[in-house]
């Protein structure tokens, strides 16, 4: 399948609004983590992105406060400020045959290393991979619009990601953007062949 390299603001607002609608797990207490351990440790292709409260002033820069780890179907979203990185984690993150996918994730790793050090492995950065096959367009939001054919909302990408609680807005957006990362790298490998 031959893909468009670029998408203008034109074209990419006529595409249909989607967004995740599975289920959405919230990891908010260690009780809650260990629960779905053994469930996340049967996933072997992740959707991964992270989330940082944004720092409007210069020079001051927030921790990493959510982690989203996302399947096809079911999305984990796990609050770091609140639970910090626990060993399973760091376990799937040095894991080279458990694939996590993200869109510009250099920075999103090392804010985890800062937390808890590990070796990362079997990491996939959408950015790269779509500059290899010529794309212009880098952002998350257009790889959807051109690999898949939809749009995604970025309205609450500066909310505040060390809530006490997370609206379901929130929720959705950060379930979103782990999960269409893991379908675009699943189109493309598709259509590869």
């Amino acid at each position: 399948m031959e893909y468009a390299k670029k998408i203008d603001s034109t074209e990419l607002n006529q595409l249909p609004l989607k967004f995740f609608k599975g289920p959405i797990h919230l990891v908010s207490d260690i009780d809650d983590y260990f629960q779905i351990l053994p469930r996340l440790m049967k996933i072997k292709d992740f959707g991964f992105d992270t989330e940082t409260r944004p720092s409007f002033k210069k020079g001051l820069k927030h921790k990493v406060a959510l982690l989203q780890l996302s399947s096809a179907d079911e999305a984990f979203l796990f609050r770091l400020n609140k639970i910090g990185l626990p060993d399973g984690l760091i376990q799937i993150f040095s894991d080279e045959k458990r694939i996590k996918v993200g869109a510009a994730i250099r920075d999103d790793i090392k804010s985890l290393i800062s937390i808890k050090p590990f070796t990362p492995a079997g990491f996939v950065d959408l950015q790269i991979q779509v500059k290899d096959l010529g794309f212009e367009s880098f952002s998350l939001k257009k790889l959807a619009a051109i690999v898949l054919g939809f749009r995604i909302s970025k309205s609450q990408q500066l909310s505040n990601w060390e809530a006490n609680e997370l609206s379901p807005q929130q929720a959705t957006y950060a379930a979103t953007d782990a999960w269409v990362s893991l379908k675009v790298y699943q189109n493309l490998i598709n259509n590869r062949h």
